[in-house]
This record gives C-alpha cells, sequence and structure tokens, in this order.
C-alpha cells in the first residue's frame, strides 16, 4: 500500500533589487521578522500573476511584466514551494515612503483587520539571516540576485 502523496503549494514572490545591490524586505506584522513579498498562488493563476498580485498587495507596487525574470521553483518547506521572480528596481523606488499594504488578516487579538506587513526597508545580503525567518533568510543568501 502506498503512501499519499503530500500536496504541495506554491507560493510566489518577487526579489526586488535595488541599484546598490539590496533586496527590499516587509516586516512581517506582530513578528520580530522581515520577508520577501510573496503569497499563495489563486487557482487560475500563473506564477508571475501570483507574484505581481503580492507585490501589489503587500507592498503596493507595481511593474509592467517584462521587468520580471524568472528565477524558476525552489524547496522551501515538506507542504510548500516557492517561485521567484526578480525585478531591478531603478529610481522609482529611491524613496520607500509611499509603500503601503492592502492586505489585512484579523488581528489575532482584537479581530481587528491587521496589514500583512507594516514597514519596509532595503537590506544587504548580509543582512538576510539576521532579519528574515531562518528558512527564508537561508535561502535567499544562495540566490543570484
Amino acid at each position: 500500500m502506498s503512501t499519499p502523496k503530500k500536496i504541495q503549494t506554491v507560493s510566489c514572490g518577487t526579489l526586488v533589487v535595488n541599484p546598490s545591490g539590496q533586496l527590499l524586505l516587509c516586516h512581517v506584522t506582530n513578528t520580530p521578522s522581515w520577508d520577501i513579498p510573496k503569497g499563495m498562488q489563486d487557482p487560475g493563476e500563473t506564477t508571475l500573476e501570483s507574484a505581481m498580485r503580492e507585490l501589489r498587495e503587500e507592498a503596493g507596487i507595481a511593474f509592467a511584466p517584462e521587468r520580471f525574470d524568472d528565477l524558476g521553483g525552489f524547496a522551501y518547506r515538506s507542504d510548500k514551494r516557492l517561485h521567484l521572480y526578480r525585478v531591478r528596481a531603478g529610481a522609482e523606488l529611491s524613496s520607500l515612503a509611499h509603500l503601503v499594504c492592502t492586505s489585512f488578516f484579523p488581528h489575532p487579538v482584537t479581530g481587528e483587520p491587521t496589514p500583512e506587513t507594516d514597514a519596509f526597508r532595503w537590506a544587504a545580503r548580509s543582512e538576510l539571516r539576521r532579519l528574515c525567518w531562518p528558512r527564508m533568510g537561508k535561502l535567499l543568501v544562495t540566490l543570484d540576485w
């Protein structure tokens, strides 16, 4: 008798890189950690559509589809794979003051709508293991961005 195969979900995200080679990170609300803008692929979406939607929802950023370089899929957890894209940002992100998260979840205590991310920053490769969730930091430092 065979063991049922575990279903893997796909989370799609974007590595937004500035001219200094730093990566855009979003602060995960109510946690000490930072993350890249990413999220679950919806039924019927391509990985690019999902990555573009998540970037728009979590940071308020929209880039033309042709600016996204497909980095491919990566093992992440036993139940989840990541599909990542890279966008090289220019002067349009010289300031992060205009970025805003429009994706909300119910606050665990009050139930009030709470943004998924609540701050934005640029981070050097050397900072990623300290700032990000351990699994994400470990992966990001191995990628070519």
